[in-house]
């Protein structure tokens, strides 16, 4: 288990993209039931992985390392929970090509929410970025009035907002670690969905989606990026992520025909369009 922390980063953080491009077709694959059950299983599995995860890396101190997170690790562990839900009820209720591209706008959010919490200025290049986006995002909603997914949308804005947040308690807060704030947003996810779903008793078929969801499609995905961006630039690792965009609609193209509207494709070029200005803007302006 130790030795996927000697695979080159960048290469992790592609392993990761490509492990949550599949979210929107195993979510297509879950027969019957409701979100919560999805929910459910998901975190259920996916906390499962992680302990195992922890346990093979960290021996007996895994859970002092949680404990240890304390109150910083909760909070992120909050906004990851908001984060998953969000995902989920999304990709239940609009196209997986809708929810991927709005996702790629976490950069633009984190830029935003570093000039209004951590005071950092927002030069011309950033604006533009921030425009673009907010352009692609109401030419992807505008489009998708007449489809019935504008509910899908609007929580799908919930998940890259609250993915920024989360990036702005570890910048404040340098001696958070995120696997415990993962593992506070898994156990949040499983407790809730217990509660509000009227039965967790599901089918063989929709146990193993649940298990591929948790296991390959999300702890994996996710482990595979914080290691991996240990080692890799921060702007690198945000058009490695583009990845996830990409390769999501092409999942459930070819496999479940789902064909997204051309809105959605113009929008969301305009959203990638945004991100690649925002992450090569960050990029020469270290290099110069």
């Amino acid at each position: 288990m130790t030795s996927i922390y000697k695979i080159p980063g960048y290469i992790l953080v592609l392993m990761g993209a490509f492990f949550l491009s599949w979210g929107g077709l195993l979510i297509r694959e879950w027969e019957g039931g409701d979100v919560w059950q999805i929910l459910f299983w998901r975190s259920f599995f996916f906390n499962f992985t992680l302990i195992l995860f922890l346990y093979f890396i960290y021996k007996k101190e895994s859970f002092s390392i949680i404990k240890k997170s304390g109150f910083p690790g909760v909070l992120g562990g909050i906004a990851m929970a908001v984060g998953f839900t969000a995902y989920v009820f999304a990709m239940s209720t609009t196209t997986v090509a809708n929810v991927l591209f709005i996702i790629s706008t976490q950069t633009i959010w984190l830029a935003l929410f570093g000039y209004l919490f951590l005071k950092e200025k927002i030069n011309l290049k950033t604006l533009l970025s921030i425009i673009l986006a907010m352009v692609g995002i109401i030419v992807m909603v505008g489009g998708s009035l007449s489809t019935g997914s504008l509910f899908g949308n609007l929580i799908a804005l919930f998940i890259p907002i609250n993915f920024a947040f989360l990036i702005l308690l570890i910048r404040k807060y340098s001696n958070l670690d995120l696997v415990p704030a993962l593992f506070f947003g898994g156990v949040i996810i499983m407790f809730f969905s217990l509660f509000m779903s009227e039965t967790i008793i599901v089918s063989k078929h929709n146990l193993i989606v649940g298990f591929l969801l948790g296991s390959f499609q999300h702890a994996f995905g996710f482990v595979c990026i914080v290691i991996g961006a240990r080692s890799t630039p921060a702007v690198v690792v945000g058009l490695l992520m583009l990845v996830e965009t990409l390769l999501g609609p092409f999942w459930v193209w070819v496999f479940l025909n789902e064909i997204p509207p051309m809105s959605v494709f113009v929008g969301g070029g305009i959203i990638i369009l945004a991100v690649i200005l925002k992450t090569l803007e960050q990029k020469y302006s270290k290099t110069f």
